[in-house]
């Protein structure tokens, strides 16, 4: 996609992004953020949206990647290098910090694989190996400094240079002490001046002193001398410090071409922990204002719904505004200061920061689509160096965008036919969306003239749309209604401002009757959308009650049913305990009277086992009972050839033969003989490829995905565990969970919930067209 250099301008993007790159940790973090551009298809778009996602994912798990303070650009130093052929040892402590942390990245890129978050490893298996670099650069401390191990050069001048220095400090010391000297010294101590021991002596003994003087100090009273008996082992050291700093300077200059050898590698390294910290901020600052990341759509189009423009502050009033699918071109209309402008701007920014790969300040469900260029003419750019009117800078904009114009390009014009005659501009107007619209572009209009409105009213392809006016406050309430054109309500604003009447009715014979009546057609238009609004959203509201009423309902029956079964199954428990505690009893009394009479023994466990077999068919009855009664038949007999359902089990299938109370069912694959009774007229063939053999009491067969968004975690996690349970058994291989966003409180308390269970493979949240946060995918094993 490409957003034209006065589209950003007058979007404003790079102030929007700033509102982002302050949660960065470094100027990396600025740098990518400034050096964006949008993706050039929806391949790229969808892999940038997905690593954001998989980053976000990723470190709410885990906690954020490797990072590290102070780091900076290694740009400059780059090109100064170049220049010098050194770099200090500061310095290259900054490219120490940046090939380590390159490195860590680098390390982790398995990880990454292996958790499934394969994007994310794509984007930092970039970072090369610096191994060797890293090797080379332990020699630096981390103040800058080499280390006496940098060679083994330096290692042996360091050692005679610290040998030179004890012996010379002894020997000072020694004069220091010494008698003859003390009335001479300021104070018994030794300096070192310049890498050189010196003495500080009172100015009126200079002359006395056996050494060489070489500054006054700070206050003029007393002179730093170089006594000449430690003129010998000074000059010693100065040339010990000579060759230390060659031998430093020696190595750092190695270190530097080493550096400059990699210097698109190291580059790309720095680019590479950019995006990172873009990463960091971006998802920082999804929390901090719940922006959302937008689906993609393959059409050339977009939806954008609760759209804010972040830099009207928290008093901005949401829109839902969308253009694309069933119109190419939307004419927004209404009073001046009514919000048409910024409903342009905010669109246009939304798309320019969606195709940059970043979140939009709008709700879930909002979309954005294929989309090839982005231009705007919104604003005065009147222009006196260049001789322009307003009209011509507008014509002229709009001149180049026609040469531009595809089949998925968007446009935002802003006053369409304003700054020249009325009426010219109103016909020129309607012929410029008509050229637009013979193209198949994008156009969002604004206008005041009604010629255009009546042309957007009447056009296949436009729609209208007006921004709402509160004429009883005479206020706007930068609310967006689709479907009908605005007022300019200037007459009414001037009435109610005080105009005088005269003036006012004046105004109005001027205007002729037939655009009267227009206004006055489009008010009374405006009233009646504004009521079918306030229907729709009292309607949505019952309809939403009305879900968790359901809701509540199934899942109130759910557990009746539930206990109802766990009851029943207690029953046949007890039943089966009592038959074996009977068995047990006959067998301890047939062995307590085997000494008694044989044929009193023998009745007495004839008696027994009568007991026993009717205490067994009791038992079978109710589980009879409790199929048939779970199992309603409705409907004649089956006969061959009918599709049937089996009583006790969630099976459809085709009756193959009947004999006598046996009949065979196919299901699938599956060939089941049994009882007629149990079997009755389905009242829909079943299909060949979902059907699924399942020994258990009928369920409705659950659908690719459940819906518990809106639920609290005691309602929703039975529901889950049960619709996986079932989904599982359905063979299905993958579902998806919808739990919504909110604070991540019930996605989480699902995704526990999942871990738990032996029949999931693993999970993830939903990707860009999935769902997003809002939906967690589970794959089953198989």
């Amino acid at each position: 996609m490409i957003i034209s250099s006065r589209a950003k301008n007058c979007l404003e993007v790079e102030k929007v992004l700033s509102l982002i790159w302050r949660n960065c940790r470094s100027e990396l973090g600025v740098t990518a953020f400034r050096r964006l551009e949008p993706a050039s298809n929806l391949k790229e778009l969808s892999y940038r949206q997905a690593v954001l996602l998989q980053y976000k994912r990723y470190t709410q798990i885990y906690g954020d990647l490797p990072w590290s303070d102070g780091i900076s650009s290694i740009r400059p130093l780059i090109e100064g290098a170049k220049a010098t052929g050194i770099l200090s040892g500061e310095e290259l402590l900054l490219f120490k910090k940046i090939i380590r942390l390159a490195s860590a990245m680098r390390e982790i890129v398995p990880i990454l694989r292996e958790e499934g978050y394969a994007e994310l490893a794509n984007l930092l298996k970039g970072a090369r190996d610096f191994s060797a670099e890293a090797k080379s650069l332990s020699v630096l401390s981390d103040d800058g400094r080499l280390y006496d191990h940098a060679s083994p050069r330096l290692k042996d001048i360091r050692l005679k240079l610290a040998h030179a220095k004890e012996r010379a400090r002894a020997a000072g010391q020694k004069l220091v002490n010494d008698r003859r000297f003390g009335g001479f010294l300021r104070e018994p101590i030794l300096y070192l001046k310049d890498e050189r021991f010196v003495v500080l002596v009172k100015r009126e003994s200079v002359s006395m002193f056996p050494g060489v003087a070489l500054e006054l100090s700070g206050s003029g009273n007393s002179v730093y001398m170089e006594p000449h008996s430690l003129v010998r082992l000074n000059n010693e050291i100065a040339v010990l410090v000579r060759d230390e700093r060659e031998e430093e300077r020696r190595i750092l200059r190695e270190l530097t071409e080493m550096l400059l050898r990699r210097e698109r590698h190291l580059l790309e390294g720095e680019d590479l922990l950019g995006m990172v910290d873009l990463l960091y901020a971006t998802t920082v600052h999804m929390e901090k204002g719940r922006w959302t990341l937008p689906e993609t759509s393959r059409k050339s189009s977009f939806s954008f719904h609760s759209l804010l423009h972040p830099l009207l502050g928290e008093g901005a009033v949401p829109i839902d505004i969308r253009c694309g699918e069933h119109f190419r071109i939307l004419v927004i209309t209404g009073p001046n200061t009514g919000g048409k402008t910024v409903a342009l701007k905010s669109t246009g920014l939304a798309v320019a920061l969606a195709w940059l790969g970043l979140p939009i300040p709008a709700s879930a469900g909002s979309w954005v689509g294929d989309i090839d260029h982005l231009d705007v003419d919104i604003g005065d750019e009147q222009s006196i160096e260049q001789n322009l009117s307003t009209f011509s800078s507008h014509l002229k904009n709009i001149v180049e965008m026609l040469k531009e114009a595809t089949d998925r390009s968007l446009f935002l014009l802003d006053e369409l036919g304003a700054g020249t005659d009325p009426q010219e501009g109103a016909a020129l107007g309607v012929a410029i969306l008509e050229a637009f619209l013979k193209i198949g572009s994008m156009v969002l209009a604004t206008t005041h003239h009604n010629l255009i409105k009546r042309y957007a009213l009447t056009t296949p392809g436009i729609e209208t749309a007006s921004v709402e006016f509160d004429s009883e406050k005479l206020t706007p309430t930068y609310r967006l209604l689709f479907g009908v054109p605005g007022r300019s309500n200037a007459l009414l604003i001037a009435e109610r401002l005080g105009l005088p009447k005269d003036v006012v009715l004046r105004a109005r014979e001027e205007l002729g009757p037939h655009e009267v009546s227009v206004e006055e057609m489009i008010g009374q238009l405006q009233e009646k959308q504004a009521r079918l609004n306030a229907l729709e959203e009292r309607l949505l509201a019952e309809k939403e009650e009305v879900n968790i009423i359901k809701r509540e309902l199934e899942e109130r029956l759910f557990r009746l049913e539930a206990e109802k079964e766990k009851a029943l199954a207690a029953a046949d428990r007890k039943a089966q305990r009592i038959i074996r505690e009977a068995e047990e009893a006959a067998r301890a009394y047939i062995k307590k009277i085997e000494r008694a009479s044989k044929d009193a023994a023998l009745r007495e466990a004839s008696r027994h086992q009568k007991k026993l077999k009717e205490i067994t068919r009791s038992s079978e009855k109710r589980e009879e009972r409790r199929i048939e009664k779970l199992f309603s038949v409705e409907g004649n007999a089956p006969k061959v050839g009918d599709a049937v359902s089996i009583a006790g089990m969630a099976v459809k299938g085709i009756v193959e033969s009947i004999e006598g109370d046996k009949a065979v069912v196919r299901s699938g694959a599956v060939r089941l003989e049994v009882p007629v009774k149990r079997i009755a007229t389905a009242k829909s063939a079943p299909e060949e490829e979902t059907l699924k053999v399942r020994v258990e009491k009928p369920v409705q067969a659950p659908g690719p995905s459940i819906m518990v968004r809106g639920l609290t975690i005691d309602e929703a996690i039975p529901m889950v565990e049960r619709y996986l349970d079932q989904a599982f058994r359905a063979g299905y291989g993958e579902v998806a969970v919808i739990h919504g966003r909110g604070e991540g409180i019930l996605r989480r308390a699902v995704q526990e919930l999942l871990r738990t269970l032996p029949y999931v493979e693993d999970f993830r949240l939903g990707g860009p067209g999935e769902g997003g946060e809002g939906v967690t995918i589970v794959r089953f094993r198989r």
